[in-house]
């Protein structure tokens, strides 16, 4: 099935959609370090899904698979790229210029 290809180590089918749901953002605006931490490395994890779904897609569209599966993992991709700006918002402080 060209659904669940083995990509960069993980199924393209999405590991990274249940963690999605059940990232928390944080609520205050002063974080500590280990708050920060946290957040870059989940930042890092869904960056590395993103590539993997990216390099899924490609493969997926070079085997002619179904439009319908390619379509799918595009929203899943988006929906990661999504989750990443929403993170990266969290790590960069607003400064009131």
């Amino acid at each position: 099935m060209c659904y669940e290809r083995r990509v960069g180590g993980h199924y393209a089918s999405s590991p990274a959609i249940g963690r999605i749901r059940r990232l928390k953002f944080l609520q205050t605006v002063d974080m500590s370090d280990q708050d920060q931490t946290e957040i870059r490395l989940e930042f890092a994890k869904l960056k590395q899904e993103h590539a993997d779904f990216d390099a899924a897609i490609n493969a997926m569209i070079a085997t002619s698979c179904d439009p319908l599966q390619i379509q799918r993992m595009k929203k899943k991709k988006l929906m990661l790229k999504d989750m990443l700006s929403k993170l990266e918002d969290k790590m960069i402080p607003d400064i009131i210029a």
